[in-house]
């Protein structure tokens, strides 16, 4: 049975069925759902009632991208939001991240994936509670967390999605050691088919994009990674 403290979430996908799934699916875990079948019918909602969108990205007339823009930019929401997508290549990624997208779901999804990743989502601190520290400053580091964007001493740093969350992890928890495990949990949003190895991949490439700082990420031999000033 559902009740009105559990999350909102609006899925706007202009093919009936799928927004059905999610919606039979989600109902099931005990979120409450509401959909709609193109942008312009989702701009006709109360928007800022729901705690989560999902947005599909190729849709009849106004896209999910352009979707994204005026929730983001136009009504000023920082609700999150996951993208469906039928695309799966990093230009389309960043895309979306720098229009303030939370995550992606590449179609056919399956429903533990799906399920797991708007979990993962809901779990993340209330973007409305925290916007007063969407810009987060640290020695030459500056992460602007609304637009997804890491600088240093003034220079954008182009950063993929994943190694996006792994740097806010790392600043907004300073000194803190995390396992490869809790990286994975927290960047990649429990996808259980990511292998430890790819925090180790993916944090050699950080540490050469990051320059002279990339000595700030510290291994911990047996433990995991921090993130240190000197």
């Amino acid at each position: 049975m559902r009740t009105t403290d559990q999350p909102l979430i609006l899925v706007v996908d202009d093919e009936e069925d799928i927004c059905e799934i999610i919606r039979f699916n989600l109902e099931s875990e005990g979120f409450r759902v509401d959909t709609a079948h193109s942008a312009e019918e989702a701009l006709q909602k109360t928007l800022k009632k729901y705690h989560l969108f999902i947005f599909d990205i190729m849709m009849k007339g106004m896209s999910g991208f352009k979707l994204a823009d005026e929730v983001r930019n136009r009504k000023k929401l920082k609700t999150p939001v996951i993208f469906l997508t039928a695309k799966n290549t990093e230009n389309d990624k960043l895309t979306g991240f720098s229009l303030g997208a939370d995550d992606y779901i590449t179609k056919p999804f399956s429903v533990r994936e799906l399920i797991a990743r708007v979990k993962a989502v809901l779990r993340r601190p209330n973007p409305q509670e925290v916007a007063e520290s969407a810009s987060l400053k640290i020695a030459g580091f500056e992460l602007d967390q609304e637009k997804k964007k890491l600088f240093i001493e003034g220079a954008r740093v182009e950063l993929t999605p994943h190694e996006y969350y792994i740097m806010r992890l790392f600043l907004n928890n300073p000194g803190k050691v995390y396992t490869r495990e809790e990286i994975l949990n927290y960047a990649w949003n429990e996808n259980i088919n990511v292998l430890d190895r790819t925090v180790d991949v993916h944090i050699t490439r950080l540490r050469k994009k990051l320059g002279n700082y990339g000595k700030c990420i510290v291994s911990r031999s047996g433990h995991g990674y921090c993130f240190e000033i000197e």
